[in-house]
């Protein structure tokens, strides 16, 4: 099979696009390996303007291409064929933190932690060579599948003896913008360590801590607004990344972090005292009951305005949710009685009230409510064996179970009273009966739904504020 031609380099596959270029996945026929090869397309710009973008494309190669580092994409190769450029750089099978966000993913602390170690190492490594990458966030960091964090795309980094910079202009994204970075200051590596400490918290609450409705309004709590610590904003997130946070996002460069090993140090350090994490913390939880066709599952999914409902991928036994351990309590109780019945010669023992099965709908567990309890059955005078006495027992009711994936981030209400913040919070256990769930954000309208919860249920929402 032939495929299009980039310089020697096969393209196999479109990786992604982009407002100036594209991104292919390629073949190095002369090496024999797959990579990445990135373009740039000058359509619609004037000479002046494309040798401009030009000279910022070889400059990512530059920067990157210095630096070897296992935190750091490799670049193997950059060239022109006819009137493309393009950068050879080393194929990475993962995903950006953007995508991993945006997916409503549970993340763990300790991962959290890992992987902003990880990145801020990258970034001492560069600074170290005199590289500043000056656009640090979610969606320049690639994580592989094995858990190594990679720092991607120095299309805007600044060499020691670069002049395309101009005074006054401001490259870079802004909600991860360092204040001297909009305001066309000189920066260096702290410029990057506090774009590192905007991505740490976005990662630890779900939310930037500086976004307006507009460019304007962002800017401007960039250089002015003081955001709320991680543990205020969930007080579930650990009071140790409060520190670094809070250090990283100084709006004065000599209060934060002078160098990014200083603060991959402190990051360790948290990662060591929290529970071990698995190297892909990030994923959507199957709801199933690990047996049978009835599990329901929903999904609220918003794009665009729109709402769909779908069911949910079912899994392995080991994965279903755990239940109430009914016979084991159940036989325990008997052993009980029977030992109450030897000792104090009890001919009768008093009756105790037994738990009744609530019914599938709402109608039934109201009329199953106000039944009588049943009395217990007789542990001495009773005819059947003591395990089958137990056996006519009914079960304990179960709650059924509410799994949430919400992005970026949402407080929940169950029935008007707060549950709590997701992430990371992950589930909620709903008695049965009819329930409104409400998700709210600050940034957008809230989200409401309502849920019949059945006994024992397993029920997933998953919702992207958009």
């Amino acid at each position: 099979m032939s495929f299009p031609q980039l310089g020697r380099y096969e393209l196999v596959a479109t990786l992604g696009r982009g407002a100036m270029g594209i991104v292919y996945q390629a073949r190095d026929p002369l090496l024999e390996r797959t990579l990445a090869i990135k373009t740039i397309s000058c359509a619609g710009l004037s000479p002046a303007e494309t040798e401009a973008f030009e000279q910022r494309f070889y400059r990512e190669a530059k920067s990157a291409g210095r630096l070897n580092h296992p935190n750091i994409v490799t670049i193997h190769d950059v060239g022109r064929s006819g009137e493309q450029a393009y950068i050879a750089m080393e194929f990475l099978a993962g995903r950006s933190l953007r995508d991993i966000l945006d997916s409503g993913a549970i993340l763990a602390h300790a991962w959290i932690a890992d992987i902003a170690a990880q990145v801020a190492e990258g970034l001492a490594f560069a600074h170290a060579n005199q590289v500043v990458h000056r656009d640090i966030k979610p969606a320049n960091i690639m994580v592989l599948e094995n858990g190594i964090a990679k720092i991607t795309d120095f299309g805007v980094a600044q060499l020691p003896s670069g002049s395309l910079t101009m005074a006054g202009t401001a490259f870079g994204s802004p909600k991860y913008m360092s204040p001297e970075q909009i305001t066309g200051k000189t920066v260096d590596g702290r410029s990057d360590v506090f774009s590192l400490g905007v991505m740490l918290y976005e990662l630890l609450t779900g939310s930037a801590p500086f976004a307006g409705d507009n460019l304007n309004a962002t800017l401007y709590q960039v250089l002015n607004a003081e955001a709320p610590l991680p543990s205020q904003h969930d007080p579930r997130i650990p009071a140790s990344f409060d520190a670094i946070v809070a250090r990283a996002l100084q709006k004065d460069p000599a209060a934060r972090y002078q160098d990014a090993a200083t603060m991959a140090a402190e990051l360790r350090e948290i990662a060591a005292c929290l529970p071990a994490a698995s190297h892909q913390p990030a994923h959507e939880i199957p709801i199933g009951n690990g047996g049978g066709d009835d599990t329901v599952a929903i999904d609220v999914i918003r794009d665009a305005g729109d709402e769909t409902t779908q069911p949910a991928t079912l899994p392995p036994p080991a994965a279903a949710v755990r239940r109430t351990p009914a016979p084991l309590a159940l036989g325990a109780l008997a052993l009980l009685a029977a030992l109450g019945a030897a000792a104090f010669f009890l001919s009768r023992p008093a009756s105790s009230p037994a738990a009744e099965v609530p019914a599938a709908t709402a109608e039934a567990a109201s009329a199953a409510s106000a039944a009588k309890p049943a009395p217990a059955a007789d542990p001495v005078s009773a005819s059947p064996a003591p395990a089958a006495a137990a056996a006519e027992t009914p079960a304990v009711p179960a709650n059924g179970v509410v799994r949430l994936a919400i992005a970026p981030w949402g407080e929940v209400l169950v029935d008007g009273k707060p549950a709590g913040v997701s992430p990371p919070l992950m589930e909620l256990s709903l008695p049965p009966g009819r329930h409104l769930i409400e998700i709210r954000n600050t940034t957008f309208p809230p989200r409401k739904q309502t849920l019949d919860v059945a006994a024992d249920s397993k029920l997933r929402i998953k919702h992207k504020f958009q």
